[in-house]
């Protein structure tokens, strides 16, 4: 493809415009010959410095804020994401555009949203692309991720190969990051999806209202929307966007669809799923409130896709509990449950924890920490959580990044302090999961809360395996 065909307005080409596009890249040590280079303004670094590498590597173009004495031709832009996200959506030839697209924002519920669209989209046979958190899915293939929202470069490659395979619809994750990033740049959503919104991500957005603008991007480049009206930004997110067909979902306020007569066991959730066309009893496997909401949301993305009430009844009971998400681990005979969750966030540890109370006989014993180089401010908020909520927590180490642990800790424990809860403090995280199942009696719930699907701790900027499945089965099997 030639430089010139992948350009729009508020691009600048200085040199030639018919040189061939082979490739786009936007880390040097990726480039192949013939490929565009992304000069990337980063956090951490300056893709500029790294342009001539990338040219020794093979590049033929640059895309750059600046010139730069580099005798290739330059695409010359005012913002390098943008540019980015809108060539790179060229190069592979507008893929969003034969996809039913459907993106899923919010602060929790987000991942097991996705799976369940993704499940009732695939019962009315249509095969369905999910990109997320834990992995991407093409149909029943799975594909590494690194991140919930990939960069868009590789975001328009893998819609490219979905498109490619017969994929009918995708489903995806879209973060804060990724939507002020301008990742997602250039797609027009079929159906967006708002599940809530609650403090993370402080640490890049540094205001809630800095976050709540982010997710409400997604909004703005709709054709139409499910909302979860009882979450208390649903309003600022739907104010004053103009031409989308909204469809409301909830609990607790008027909805358009809405949940009756809940019902929470430890097996699962059944209630009534209410909506213009009808009553439909469901009866769903992931227990918990968050559930009801989860499956709503999906509900109402389908139906705004078109999609019958008979076949998203099929395909949420269909649905499996998703890894990480409130997942029940196998314990052999011992007698009590464990239960790894993901919660990572003020509002997910509660959620997760309430749903837990709501069926145990005896004591909850938590397990958390909070990630090092991230929001410092919902460390004391999750600590005072926890000890109001549980009868027991180890307080331990998740992913302290360049912090040091015990720093971390000290701040969970001063949230802790606020209540009468017994805890401990454990930095190593192996041991405080050790510590939980020896000192667990009959009936007691473990809760592993943070860490979820992830297959690693980060320490020191290196990332050491640690999948918690994993540790538990050997733990249980050495504390015989």
């Amino acid at each position: 493809m030639k430089l010139a065909d992948l350009l729009s307005e508020g691009m600048e080409l200085l040199g030639e415009g018919q040189t061939e596009i082979t490739s786009v890249a936007y880390d040097s040590r990726k480039v192949k010959p013939g490929a565009l280079f992304f000069c990337i303004s980063g956090f951490k670094a300056d893709g500029h410095t790294y342009a001539r590498a990338a040219v020794d590597a093979g590049a033929v173009a640059l895309v750059v804020t600046r010139r730069l004495d580099i005798p290739v031709p330059q695409v010359l832009v005012d913002d390098d994401r943008r540019a980015m996200a809108r060539i790179s959506r060229e190069f592979y030839g507008r893929p969003d555009e034969k996809l039913r697209m459907v993106g899923i924002t919010g602060t929790n519920g987000k991942t097991t949203t996705t799976y369940m669209i993704k499940s009732v989209l695939e019962s009315a046979g249509k095969k369905t692309g999910l990109i997320g958190t834990i992995v991407n899915m093409i149909g029943q293939q799975t594909l590494h991720t690194d991140r919930t929202t990939p960069e868009s470069p590789d975001l328009f490659a893998l819609l490219r190969q979905m498109a490619d395979e017969g994929c009918e619809a995708v489903v995806m994750e879209v973060s804060s990051h990724s939507l002020e990033l301008r990742r997602v740049e250039g797609i027009t959503f079929d159906v967006a999806v708002f599940t809530n919104l609650t403090q993370d991500h402080m640490d890049f957005h540094v205001t809630f209202d800095n976050y709540l603008n982010a997710k409400k991007k997604l909004f703005h480049h709709a054709k139409s929307a499910a909302v979860n009206v009882d979450d208390a930004s649903s309003g600022r997110i739907m104010e004053g966007i103009e031409g989308v067909q909204w469809l409301t979902y909830g609990i607790k306020e008027e909805a358009d669809v809405y949940a009756r007569n809940i019902e929470i066991t430890p097996r699962g959730v059944t209630y009534d799923l209410c909506t213009s066309r009808g009553m439909l009893p469901l009866s769903l496997r992931i227990p918990g409130i968050f559930s009801v909401y989860n499956s709503l949301s999906a509900a109402s993305a389908c139906m705004l896709l078109g999609v019958g009430p008979e076949v998203i009844k099929t395909g949420l009971e269909a649905m499996p509990s998703v890894a990480g998400r409130f997942e029940v681990l196998d314990t052999g005979n011992r007698p009590f449950t464990i239960i790894l969750d993901y919660a990572h966030t003020p509002d997910s540890l509660e959620n997760t924890l309430l749903t837990v109370r709501e069926f145990a006989r005896t004591r909850i014993i938590t397990v958390f920490g909070c990630g090092g180089d991230r929001d410092k401010g919902k460390r004391p908020i999750m600590g005072e959580i926890a000890g109001k909520l549980s009868s027991y927590v180890v307080i331990t180490s998740d992913n302290p990044r360049t912090e040091d642990p015990m720093k971390i800790i000290e701040e969970i424990e001063a949230g802790i302090k606020k209540t009468d809860c017994e805890y401990v403090c454990i930095e190593n995280r192996r041991e405080a999961i050790r510590y939980a199942i020896h000192n667990a009696q009959p009936d007691d719930i473990i809760v592993l809360a943070g860490k979820g699907h992830e297959t690693y701790q980060e320490i020191k900027g290196i990332k050491y395996p640690f999948d918690e499945k994993v540790v538990v089965a050997e733990l249980l099997l050495t504390d015989e």
